[in-house]
């Protein structure tokens, strides 16, 4: 059999296509295909900001006569880059597992101290959505102390928004989709490797941030790839539907459902993020609609259906425990990044420059506040989330984390421990007596708790996702009272009393 697979002319584009092209024949063997690539409208017209050009799909639209003219079998398409109107003629037969879906901010190393001196940042995007999910956050996650955040029209393949940052006097930053730069990077094509290396010289500059998706979800279907063919083709059906990855597919079609429901388009300052997790989907939604409408949620569908109680049986408690620095800590000599905890556990006179990741958004804006670059953070959602930035980091990392004398020693990047303070006795001002379902904000809350009144070991326990839920679990197990349906995980107290409220 031989195939045609067309796309974009960029380097991007045609890594794409490769990408397809590759594991089509690793699941077919004998299989030919020839690649045929061109330029969009997009392409062309490199002066205009995209929300601004009038016509749809400027990347895509081209290839779709190709198709129904039987000039091409298949197109490979960023898919966030098709209309959300739905097509009769043609349909998205696959989809390769997911790319990092996060924005990442790029800043010239050499403009920090001309920031902080003038509190003001210049960035390069042509998104609506990014400048209104970002201002503020850049104004209070950067350590430069930035009252004002301007952001300017750049167009471009991803190698020429970042010359063209590196030649501007006058810009600070840029923004990309991640995925996109994390491809180039690991190409194994040799027509890639010129382009490689530009790259990595270009990003020896400049000081990254992967941006968090509870900030700045992403544009609908961001990460993915598209694979087009014409509707009637029941034969590239079945040879696509052997390398789909069905959960792409669902998070990427859920995401620009959700962003046709509001009109679509890239005009529109709204992100939608849809993440696929064991213990359930989380979708987040940020921005403005043309009516003017703000949109803020952050959701959690969990993959079991939670118990239902009474207000006054479910008990929740913020930790309150005094916290005492230890000045016996020591980073272990190889360890090139750490994981920052709570902010708390950054101990004074800690000088690092290297790779620093934290626990949520709130301990990024204190360690920003203190004068520290953080690169990325796990968003609440615990440590086993991976950070994905060993691409740009260009190096193997060597994780430590901070946090207390009793912290807890599993986690994905299997850190070490640095103990900088130790955690006084806890107090909890909520009375347990009579609650049938408690959340806990901390692993050490549930266990001093647990430990004070044993009789809430038989009940219903829920909490984040990450080290509180394995210490519970292992707690409960320990102790002869684990049950799979008392013990949840959510999102945060909220989530909680909205899923579990009768």
């Amino acid at each position: 059999m031989r195939l045609r697979i067309s796309a974009r002319k960029s380097d991007l584009a045609r890594l794409q296509a490769y990408m397809v092209g590759e594991i089509l024949k690793e699941k077919n063997p004998g299989l030919e295909i020839e690649f045929k690539f061109k330029e969009s409208l997009g392409d062309i017209n490199l002066t205009t900001p995209l929300w601004q050009i009038p016509e749809k799909g400027v990347f895509t639209e081209d290839f779709f006569g190709e198709l129904i003219k039987g000039e091409t079998d298949m197109v490979v398409h960023s898919w966030k880059d098709l209309p959300t109107e739905t097509k009769t003629e043609t349909v998205i037969a696959a989809t390769l597992p997911r790319a990092d879906q996060r924005d990442l901010l790029l800043v010239k190393k050499s403009h920090f101290a001309q920031m902080r001196a003038s509190k003001t940042m210049r960035v390069f995007s042509s998104s609506p959505r990014r400048e209104y999910n970002l201002t503020n956050f850049f104004k209070e996650h950067l350590p430069f102390n930035l009252e004002s955040v301007k952001f300017e029209s750049v167009r471009g393949n991803i190698p020429t928004r970042i010359r063209k940052l590196l030649e501007a006097n006058e810009t600070d930053g840029l923004i990309v989709a991640k995925a996109a730069l994390d491809r180039l990077l690991t190409a194994k094509e040799p027509e890639f490797k010129e382009v490689q290396e530009l790259l990595r010289s270009y990003l020896a500059q400049v000081e990254f941030a992967a941006l968090p998706l509870s900030i700045n979800p992403n544009a609908a279907a961001q990460g993915a790839l598209a694979v087009e063919i014409k509707a009637d083709r029941a034969d590239l059906k079945a040879l696509l539907a052997k390398i789909d990855n069905p959960t792409t597919f669902q998070c990427a079609q859920k995401e620009r459902d959700i962003l046709a429901s509001f009109g679509g388009g890239c005009h529109q300052k709204i992100g939608v993020a849809v993440l696929s997790r064991p213990y359930g989907e989380i979708t987040i939604l940020k921005g403005l609609t043309d009516g003017g409408k703000v949109l803020d949620t952050r959701e959690l569908k969990p993959t079991k259906s939670p118990t239902q109680f009474s207000a006054d049986q479910m008990w929740s408690s913020e930790v309150r425990a005094e916290r005492k620095p230890l000045n016996d800590w020591k980073v272990p000599a190889d360890t090139n990044a750490l994981y920052v905890s709570r902010s708390e556990s950054w101990p004074e006179g800690l000088q690092f420059n290297q790779f620093v990741w934290t626990a949520g958004t709130r301990t990024w804006k204190a360690m920003a506040q203190r004068g520290v670059w953080v690169h990325g953070c796990s968003e609440g959602l615990g440590e086993q989330e991976e950070s994905r930035i060993d691409i740009l980091a260009n190096t193997d990392l060597k994780w430590a984390k901070l946090t207390h004398d009793t912290g807890y020693e599993e986690g994905a990047r299997q850190m070490p421990l640095i103990a900088t303070y130790t955690l006084g006795e806890q107090n909890n001002a909520t009375p347990v007596t009579g609650k049938e379902c408690f959340f806990w904000s901390s692993g050490s809350q549930f266990l001093d708790t647990a430990k004070k009144y044993p009789e809430v070991l038989g009940k219903h326990h829920a909490c984040g996702p990450g080290n509180t839920f394995k210490i519970i679990r292992q707690y409960l197990q320990e102790q002869g009272h684990f049950t799979e349906s008392k013990l949840n995980i959510y999102l945060d107290q909220e989530n909680w009393r909205q899923q579990c409220t009768k």
